[in-house]
């Protein structure tokens, strides 16, 4: 019995000393409601919580978004202040080269309205200021383009031919900003404000910009500015007679053929020495016996007599034409220069020699067109391809004779492509001079050359064929094209300039190919 006790005490003892959830399992919740209530979360705060970590990541994009652009637009602006602090500060500043003051290339420089000491004109004005660097910044540091005109520039009514004419979008950017510069000017002008020679600057840079575009209502707007800054000066100096000249070509480049007689007589009167008044000066030009001493002064003569020769030769006054060009070539070649010993002066020779080598080209025309023998002709050809040859050959800084063969008589081969020396492309007031005096000269030894061709091919003998052949492939060498048709055109050679050449020297070969056929047969 005690044995039995002790075994139920035992038991109770193994019993309650095990687990109590064993026990309390079949009558009691494991939880109670509140420790329920507890363990379960509410549906709004896990709703609320999933919202603000949804839009964690749209936090950070937007800053990092704020960022980039941040720092997009710094940079966007200072290199902006950077670009237009250059233009101030470099390309507006005087020029200082003695050389160019003495031989007046500083007078011919392009003024975007600087003020004596450099710079933009401080009355014309923050915005002002800023739209003429963004006009400059646009005609030479963007990239050309073609655009739609959608109106003329003055708002006048266009020609037909002028409706789907594209111009380039730098030169209609351009002029947008020169007008928006220029309303400002004129108003600051009007009470006082300003020099009068900023809006003469300006004025004579939008005529440029104008006649660029190419359009018949560009050249309107051009000559319409020109003129107005024609009533601005007084009617001497280079400024003047260089107006006159442009106001010349401008109404021969519009059919008006006795105003632009009227203002070429006017431009030669003014660059002569004889000192008349140009309030008495003929209509028909009259040729000075004598070039002007200015610099400025020969070389703006020099292109006026160009034009004269250029009108008389397409208006078919040839015997006028012959006689111009006769006394012009002899006028020029009275134009005393000595050995050059700078750029400058080096340059100055090189402009007039193109000069004399144009007009030749133009006499040798004309006397072909006079039925005078081909000799005369291809005399003044030939002189006319040599001098344009010299030109941009020594703008180029290369040899007259082939660098092969330096003691015989071999030409250099053409430099079509060869650029301009340091002295002159980084020179602030022989840069664009130089620039467009090599684009001609290589223009002007491709025609000359041209020319040459002809003249030799309508001989019709097999030497004659075998010279024009030569002079032809010297011409494409000119235009920037080899034989083979490879290559790129130089520039200022149009494509269908080049074609010509191209089809010209076709022919030849061909025909040439097929006399040597027929005489070894």
């Amino acid at each position: 019995m005690l044995r039995t006790v002790h075994r139920i005490r035992g038991a109770r003892l193994t019993v309650f000393s095990s687990p109590p959830s064993l026990l309390s399992r079949h009558y009691s919740n494991p939880t109670s409601p509140w420790l329920r209530n507890q363990s379960q979360p509410d549906v709004s705060q896990l709703h609320s919580t999933n919202a603000r970590g949804a839009f964690i990541p749209l936090k950070r994009y937007t800053r990092w978004c704020f960022i980039a652009f941040t720092a997009f637009g710094f940079t966007f602006l200072s290199a902006a202040a950077a670009a237009h602090l250059w233009i101030e500060r470099v390309e507006f500043v005087p020029e200082t080269d003695k050389g160019c003051i003495e031989w007046e290339w500083d007078v011919e420089a392009e003024r975007w309205g600087q003020s004596e000491t450099g710079g933009t004109d401080p009355s014309l004005g923050f915005m002002a200021r800023f739209g003429l660097r963004s006009a400059w910044l646009e005609h030479h540091w963007t990239s050309p383009g073609t655009l739609k005109q959608p109106k003329t520039p003055s708002n006048r009514i266009a020609p037909f031919d002028d409706a789907a004419m594209p111009v380039e979008r730098r030169l209609q950017t351009t002029r947008d900003f020169l007008d928006g510069v220029l309303d400002a000017a004129l108003q600051k002008e009007s009470v006082g404000l300003l020099r009068p020679q900023t809006v003469t600057d300006i004025l004579i840079r939008r005529a440029d910009i104008s006649e660029r575009m190419g359009t018949n209502a560009g050249l309107a707007d051009a000559r319409y500015d020109l003129q107005r800054v024609w009533s601005r000066l007084p009617a001497e100096g280079p400024l003047a007679s260089r107006i006159a000249l442009k106001l010349g070509d401008l109404n021969f480049r519009l059919r008006d053929s006795d105003k632009a007689l009227a203002w070429w007589a006017r431009c030669i009167q003014m660059t002569s020495s004889s000192g008349l008044s140009t309030h008495t000066t003929s209509p028909i030009p009259v040729i000075p016996s004598s070039p002007p001493p200015s610099p400025a002064g020969q070389r703006i003569l020099a292109s006026a007599l160009v034009s004269l020769s250029a009108f008389y030769a397409t208006s078919g006054q040839l015997r006028q034409a012959q006689a111009l060009e006769e006394s012009a070539l002899d006028l020029l070649r009275s134009i005393r220069l000595s050995s050059p010993t700078s750029a400058p002066q080096t340059l100055h020779s090189l402009y007039i020699l193109h000069r004399h080598s144009l007009i030749s080209v133009h006499l040798a025309e004309v006397l072909h067109a006079l039925k005078t023998p081909p000799a005369e002709s291809i005399k003044w050809l030939s002189q006319a391809a040599q001098s344009s040859e010299q030109v941009a050959f020594v703008l180029a800084g290369l040899p007259l004779i082939h660098p092969n063969a330096p003691g015989s008589k071999v030409p250099h081969p053409p430099s079509p492509h060869a650029p301009l020396l340091p002295e002159y492309s980084k020179s602030l007031s022989m840069k664009k001079p130089a620039k467009s005096l090599i684009r001609d000269a290589r223009r002007s030894a491709a025609e000359a050359w041209n020319l040459l061709g002809v003249l030799h091919e309508e001989k019709g003998d097999e030497k004659s064929l075998q010279a024009s052949l030569d002079c032809y492939e010297r011409a494409l060498g000119w235009a920037g094209v080899g034989a083979s048709g490879d290559g790129k055109s130089g520039e200022g050679i149009l494509e269908v300039e080049w074609n010509a050449l191209r089809g010209n020297y076709s022919r030849v070969r061909e025909a040439l190919h097929a006399k040597t056929t027929e005489r070894r047969e």
